[in-house]
């Protein structure tokens, strides 16, 4: 008999949401806007189906068909994108809206990294059904006759492809493939009981995930790299804080952009997590952050480099 393990090795933590920090980190996710109402729309109507009812009883009585069009997706969301594109940041955040915009109280289940087995045959397959038989427990407990849901849980999957890379590519082994059902079959669950509960994946390599998983998702978002206007957005909400003047912010712009010796231009997490703690790091203690040297850094930084997806 398999015994199942229990949540604190499954799950790396559980965010409850509304939280307050949650709010304050998807607020410092400028420029994603376009990701953050997509998606909070997406899992808003995916945990709480009776928000649309309502919607459409207003707007668009009688439109039941097209109604149970939109209802009857299955409750998974893929996002997408190049490392430090800000996809696990949102999908660690985006619940605190979803909880706010539907006044419910909604819990995050992130799937442990270290949770994903050491190799053994059976493990992961065993892994995937403990979580998603938490899900399913948990979700069952704020089902609602009524309609409207009493809460909702989310279970995000990070590196997805780790979990859920194709059946047929030819490295993969038959445990693996065990596990990718294992998933499918999560899922399936979940939308067939109707539950008050939705996955998020997060991935580096959508071509690398099963067509089966891909065809089960409720939406899929890409992430890019930011363009020049989301670089401003972080950069600008940043330096003119410290009086950088509009030129100098605009050096920085497009020094942190594409260039001819550079292709690809830095990600979200290049100016949050690196470019701006040495620009603050290089000032402190002695002086004030000086524009010219913020850009002579900035220079002197290359962005990470992209993932480079492989073929099967």
């Amino acid at each position: 008999m398999t015994t199942i393990p229990p949540l604190d090795e499954l799950f790396e933590r559980r965010i409850a949401y509304p939280d307050f920090s949650s709010h304050e980190r998807l607020a410092r996710l400028v420029g994603l806007d376009e990701q953050k109402v997509r998606l909070t729309k997406i899992l808003s109507l995916l945990v709480n189906p009776a928000s649309l009812e309502e919607w459409s009883r207003k707007h668009h009585s009688g439109a039941d068909q097209l109604l149970n069009i939109v209802l009857r997706r299955p409750p998974l969301v893929v996002l997408a994108g190049d490392v430090g594109s800000g996809k696990t940041e949102l999908a660690e955040t985006i619940g605190d809206a979803v909880a706010r915009q539907e006044k419910i109280d909604i819990t995050l289940f992130p799937l442990s990294l270290s949770a994903r087995g050491q190799g053994r045959v059976g493990e992961m397959t065993q892994l995937l059904s403990a979580a998603f038989e938490h899900t399913v427990a948990e979700a069952t407990k704020l089902k609602s006759t009524s309609g409207k849901a009493r809460g909702a849980v989310m279970l995000l999957v990070d590196e997805a492809d780790a979990l859920a890379q194709s059946r047929e590519s030819a490295q993969m082994h038959h445990e693996d493939r065990a596990g990718v059902n294992a998933f499918i079959r999560g899922v399936d669950r979940l939308g067939d009981g109707r539950l008050p509960a939705v996955v998020i994946m997060c991935t580096n390599r959508l071509g690398a995930l099963d067509p089966a998983v891909k065809r089960r998702a409720a939406d899929i978002l890409t992430f890019n790299r930011p363009n020049d206007v989301q670089r401003r957005a972080v950069l600008g909400a940043m330096f003119e804080q410290l009086g950088f003047s509009r030129k100098q912010i605009d050096a920085l712009v497009a020094t942190t952009g594409p260039q001819k010796s550079q292709e690809h231009g830095f990600t979200f997490s290049d100016l949050t997590q690196r470019l701006l703690p040495a620009i603050v790091l290089d000032a402190y203690p002695s002086g004030p952050v000086d524009p010219q040297r913020a850009l002579d850094i900035a220079e002197g930084m290359r962005p990470t480099p992209p993932f480079e997806e492989k073929s099967a």
